[in-house]
């Protein structure tokens, strides 16, 4: 069988980022191969000592328009889609005078990098690259006769056939190929994404009437376009026999994924997921400091306090024995004061906008200790999950819904609650959204003191935030007097009733099921002051 291996005697390089094409100048001038070339790249490959013949004398047309036009020429791309291998194509280029192309090394405009940097539109909109992905495409398109190069990872290796003479087979071509088409889909993808974001539909355009859609479909685009960039693979995935990599937004360098690591051995897959879940957990309280420790994507405790160190106590002190080995996440600066209490405690990771000098010192010396320092607050608007076929895509769940303000409240059962208690009932209304549904969450002096999560039903819910409040607190009643929130509502009074007979004074549930009249008696004979939101905190 006759080599499939195509010798790269003619090249075109167009690239951006110039970082690492020195291996394949070196090897471009070794083997004396023919270069083309555009506007900085050529200059770059001339100072590396190759001799380039700039697209403008291929093309015959000087660069224009800022540079938009330089190779959007069939004297290039004729050149780049020839098919080598079909007699027809060759007797066309010699008519045409136009010589192929062996090898197509392109990187593209920074996109990203210029919409991160808060340009302003005009100047993202330049970075759009048109002759980039048109040589790309094509030279993958014609993979038959064109190697394609578009990952400056493959510079040594293209370097390597150029200078033995050898160039790239066939399977290996495609290869490239199917990069190469990865990378502008990748490059689409964003520019997508941004576009989207910049650019909604006018009101004026409304909707057809003869759509059959819903007005909220525009909410959610026909096609789902997005791209992430991976950073690292990961030692393994949830358990050790799981692969798992870590993957970025190109158009967000301020989120949880791009945390930047104090100190501690490397995040794990368990880790980025709990710790990402406590880090949203905290800021469901802006503008009041709060310390959330958590477990398997589960708060085991979570508090708002006066300082950061007192917000920590109380947190830890919720179900100390589940804290060993857990997350805790904090949306103010770390003190001190706060790693001198979390230095004794076996810690997984802690997650801070800062630490103070002092306090970073002391929680380095945890040598396995993951200290993560995030910039912003979560900001992620659309939560995406994949199942098998396809992706459920809904809006993240905030604590914005319209009963989810105190004053929204229906009273009913009971006497109103005051201040104090009020306070209370909202700390655990925003913390039941951090809990997985089943949820029943225990609550005093603006902490969690009891946690029911996760279980089939709600009796059981119930069941096991009274036990882990009473049973985890050398002794104390820590129901009596307490108060409890309910992510959905109860559909029978028996869940409630257990935690009136725990002592609880006061209940803020969603309501809505078919016996809330039982359920609202039951409060009123048991002396219970219940809230209705009308809202609900599923958290599957």
């Amino acid at each position: 069988m006759p080599s499939s291996k195509r010798p790269i005697n003619r090249a075109l390089v167009s690239i951006f980022h110039k970082e690492g094409i020195e291996v394949l100048a070196e090897a471009f001038a070794k083997a004396g191969t023919e270069v083309v070339s555009t506007g900085s790249t050529a200059k770059v490959l001339q100072s590396l000592g190759v001799k380039v013949t700039p697209v403008e004398k291929v093309t015959g047309f000087p660069e224009s328009l800022d540079g938009r036009v330089k190779t959007l020429d069939p004297h290039v791309h004729a050149g780049i889609l020839a098919d080598m291998t079909n007699p027809a194509h060759v007797s066309q280029l010699d008519d045409l005078g136009i010589k192929p192309f062996d090898m197509v090394v392109v990187n593209l405009y920074p996109f990203a990098d210029t919409a991160r940097s808060g340009a302003d539109a005009a100047a993202v909109i330049e970075k759009i690259d048109i002759g980039g992905p048109s040589m790309v495409r094509g030279a993958a398109k014609n993979h038959a006769s064109v190697a394609v190069i578009t990952d400056p990872k493959d510079y040594a290796l293209a370097a390597q056939r150029v200078e033995s003479g050898e160039g790239f087979d066939l399977d290996e071509r495609r290869w490239l190929a199917a990069k190469a088409f990865a990378h502008t889909a990748a490059y689409d993808a964003t520019i997508a994404e941004w576009t989207a974001a910049q650019w909604p539909q006018p009101e004026g355009i409304g909707t057809l009437a003869d759509d059959a859609s819903s007005a909220s479909d525009s909410s959610f685009p026909e096609a789902l376009t997005r791209t992430w960039d991976r950073s690292h693979t990961l030692r393994y995935g949830e358990n050790p026999h799981q692969q798992a990599a870590l993957y970025l937004d190109p158009l967000d360098r301020n989120g949880f994924a791009h945390a930047e690591q104090l100190g501690g051995k490397p995040m794990s897959y368990n880790n980025f997921v709990d710790a990402d879940s406590a880090w949203r957990s905290v800021w469901d309280f802006p503008g009041t400091i709060a310390v959330a420790v958590v477990k398997h994507s589960n708060p085991c405790g979570l508090a708002i306090g006066a300082d950061v160190a007192e917000a920590h106590r109380k947190a830890h002190a919720c179900d100390p024995m589940s804290a060993y080995g857990g997350v805790i996440a904090a949306n103010a600066t770390v003190t001190l004061q706060m790693a001198q209490q979390v230095k004794p405690i076996f810690t997984e990771v802690i997650v801070a906008p800062d630490y103070d000098a002092d306090a970073l010192t002391l929680l380095q010396s945890k040598k396995n200790l993951r200290i993560l320092k995030v910039a912003k607050p979560p900001r992620t608007q659309d939560q995406i999950r994949q199942i098998d076929g396809g992706l459920l895509v809904q809006s993240q769940d905030h604590i914005d819904a319209a009963g989810d303000a105190p004053e929204t409240w229906t009273l009913v059962a009971g006497e109103a609650a005051d201040a104090g208690v009020l306070k209370d009932l909202n700390f655990a209304w925003r913390a039941i959204r951090s809990v997985k549904s089943n949820a029943i969450l225990i609550a005093h002096d603006g902490a969690t003191v009891g946690i029911g999560m996760g279980q089939v039903n709600r009796v059981d819910s119930s069941h096991l935030a009274v036990t882990r409040a009473n049973t985890l607190a050398d002794g104390a009643n820590r129901t009596q007097g307490a108060v409890a929130a309910s992510d959905a509502f109860f559909p029978f009074p028996d869940g409630m009733e257990i935690l009136a007979d725990a002592g609880v004074k006061a209940v803020v549930q969603p309501g809505g099921s078919i016996r809330d009249e039982a359920v609202f008696e039951a409060a009123q004979k048991a002396g219970v002051t219940m809230y209705v939101t009308g809202a609900r905190h599923f958290f599957h």
